[in-house]
């Protein structure tokens, strides 16, 4: 079954983005693609949110007809592609023709183990701290360790904003939207749970011309990454699929030991002081024309 057949019984409503259109928070999205793919035997394909998407925390994957995952596009897939779009954070104005994900094409198999990772590290240094870490991929760490009290660490984004033209080019103040993070003495940060954060990393990262880079949430060290800026860079793709944790978080604030974590289990009233919040509105919208273009 295709994804507009079933679209047909899981839509709500459709929207035409030829003159633009508001995509809430909180809502989920299906939009088809401009371009329709005609991969040749032996290339494949994967896809993910472009930079200046992620950094608006608008959650972004593209879907194919018959496929089994999001975000991958199977050797020689003749057809068109949907992405799911689903603003987190910010409303967004999109129209026909704006870009929110990027493909990237392989052919063959071009990942580097942590063995090559280093090799290549000795010879074209990928940080420039020593040493570098290689677990399942070369790992990154945040930078709270600024020099003097009031420096920057990053920023969080507010919860009550106006739109934001993904568009519009250096059109926007900061502090409209972000509110700056400063240290304040020890370095730590508590994070809330349900809030969106930029922060730095401690290393400076240089990917080699020759390699490519893909940043990946590591698990390793977060139970839930939907909302944490990726830990962990592989030049030439060479991060497996991250494993599972131990207990699944809750999706909706990433506590682990969030009541509603469990299937059985829901939050009682002795806990309704750290009760996550109400599951956000799910409406699925399918759009008469594009927002995303690829880009190679």
């Amino acid at each position: 079954m295709s994804v507009t057949d079933k679209l047909e019984r899981l839509r709500l409503h459709t929207i035409d983005l030829r003159e633009g259109a508001v995509l809430e928070t909180g809502c989920v999205y299906l939009v088809p693609v401009l371009e329709t793919f005609a991969l040749p035997a032996g290339v494949s394909a994967s896809a993910n949110p472009k930079s200046s998407t992620g950094r608006l925390d608008v959650f972004t994957r593209v879907i194919t007809d018959g496929g089994h995952s999001f975000d991958t596009i199977p050797v020689g897939y003749h057809g068109p592609l949907y992405v799911e779009v689903s603003p987190r954070t910010f409303p967004v104005l999109v129209r026909t023709g704006s870009r929110l994900s990027q493909v990237r094409f392989r052919a063959g198999s071009a990942r580097l183990d942590d063995t090559e990772l280093a090799d290549l590290h000795a010879v074209t240094p990928l940080v420039d701290t020593d040493p570098a870490r290689f677990e399942d991929g070369l790992t990154l760490s945040i930078d709270l360790m600024r020099e003097g009290t009031g420096a920057l660490l990053g920023y969080r984004a507010k919860r009550h904003t106006g739109v934001i033209d993904v568009d519009r080019k250096a059109a926007f103040e900061v502090l409209d939207f972000w509110e700056p993070i400063h240290a304040r003495g020890a370095p730590s940060l508590i994070l809330d749970p349900g809030e969106f954060y930029i922060l730095a990393s401690r290393e400076a990262v240089h990917v080699p011309p020759d390699t490519a880079a893909r940043w990946s949430p590591s698990t390793r060290w977060w139970a839930n990454s939907a909302s944490t800026t990726p830990a962990s860079s592989t030049p030439a793709s060479a991060m497996p699929p991250p494993a599972a944790p131990a207990r699944a978080p809750c999706w909706r604030c990433a506590r682990a030991r969030c009541p509603s974590s469990s299937t059985t289990a829901r939050p009682s009233a002795a806990s309704s002081t750290r009760r996550c919040r109400p599951a956000p509105t799910r409406s699925t919208a399918w759009a008469s024309a594009p927002t995303t273009r690829r880009r190679a």
